[in-house]
């Protein structure tokens, strides 16, 4: 699977298949027309409609029931994180945002934990080589989000986390173990979920592999070490591992485990994006061996598969979210016919099957580190 700046998984699109009928939703009637043009130009898809707010936007989604949303997040009379709100309330249907707010931390991840299937960063002016440079990636997630599982999509509700347990936080503990998350798109919604029901005392780092837009990362990140209590930071290259953190990087941008001289786990950025989870999960079990839990979630592709398979040969664990679950079931679902995965969960099911395994009989004095 190869993502770079401009592309991302693609699916199989059938002969004679029905258009794709999207609704946009921006209050500049330029980029409602820009937007209308790129769509267009790709025969799979058809423009039923145009909307100014999120109230217009309400009212077109009930009367031309489109397959997919475009949604903007800054308007006047609805913004979009209420239009959201209602839409997956009284209209569900697969929404991709596309705003220029992607640097206001607040907003994209309150966009991800209700449920869009992805924010994308909207192009920087009406200049045509800059939208034209965004318009393939427009296309190919209206095309996936036109085959989510909308029955799974759900909002996280975050449990309250209260500033008395910063020293519960930020209290030393030995680093046991690696826990390794791999998703794409739509996963970061998932990861929201599952880091708020882990507690952060665990003897373990995070690390997490998201489709996410690198522009949006850090301002998402930011807003997410605010609401749990694990801290939360973008992955960066030579960051060395520590227990009750957790470090999340773009599939765009992304980074493996290895161990530096001092024999200290730390994080390399790499510069073949091609296959970022594999690469992950690979290089974990290389370091951190049966003391490695790799964990699966939902997304589109085959990647994932290979790396899980090298943790089981390292005597780790393996898990992969129920496909029954999951927004996109492919990922998964390649895993588990492969026989990659060791443990099938409910994504419900993933925090608690974590705790057992890391306070369960493996010693301390097994870690490779």
């Amino acid at each position: 699977m190869k993502n770079d700046e401009n592309s991302s998984p693609e699916i199989a699109v059938v002969a004679g298949a029905k258009k794709i009928k999207v609704l946009i939703v921006d209050d500049a009637a330029f980029m409602r027309k820009a937007i209308l043009n790129m769509l267009e130009s790709d025969p799979m898809i058809e423009v039923v409609g145009t909307a100014a707010n999120g109230q217009e936007g309400l009212e077109q989604i009930a009367r031309l029931k489109p397959d997919v949303v475009t949604l903007d997040i800054d308007m006047p009379i609805m913004d979009g994180i209420t239009s959201i709100r209602h839409i997956m309330i009284k209209s569900p249907v697969p929404v991709v945002v596309l705003s220029s707010l992607f640097s206001d931390g607040a907003i994209t991840f309150d966009a991800l934990r209700l449920g869009v299937v992805d924010f994308i960063p909207k192009p920087s002016g009406a200049v045509s080589t800059d939208i034209d440079r965004s318009r393939q990636q427009l296309i190919d997630r209206i095309k996936l989000a036109s085959e989510v599982n909308l029955e799974n999509v759900r909002r996280v509700r975050l449990p309250c986390w209260e500033s008395r347990d910063e020293l519960e936080r930020y209290g030393y503990r030995p680093l046991n173990y690696l826990l390794a998350l791999g998703t794409t798109l739509s996963g970061p919604n998932t990861i929201i979920r599952l880091l708020a029901n882990l507690p952060p005392t665990l003897p373990a780092a995070v690390v997490v592999v998201v489709e996410m837009a690198p522009e949006i990362l850090k301002a998402f990140v930011e807003r997410f070490d605010m609401l749990v209590p694990w801290e939360v930071c973008p992955a960066r290259d030579g960051m060395r591992l520590e227990a009750g953190v957790c470090y999340i990087s773009s599939c765009r941008r992304s980074v493996k485990v290895r161990k530096q001289v001092d024999g200290v786990a730390a994080l390399q950025e790499i510069t073949d994006s091609s296959e970022p989870l594999n690469q992950l999960f690979t290089s974990a079990a290389e370091v951190f061996r049966q003391n490695t839990v790799g964990i699966l979630l939902t997304g589109i592709g085959i990647d994932g598969a290979e790396g899980l398979a090298r943790i089981q040969e390292n005597s780790g664990i393996t898990m992969a979210q129920d496909t029954q679950t999951c927004v996109y079931p492919n990922l998964t679902d390649n895993a588990i016919k492969q026989g990659a995965v060791s443990k099938i969960l409910d994504e419900s099911e993933l925090p608690q099957a974590i705790i057992t395994i890391m306070a369960g009989e493996r010693s301390a004095d097994d870690c490779c580190l």
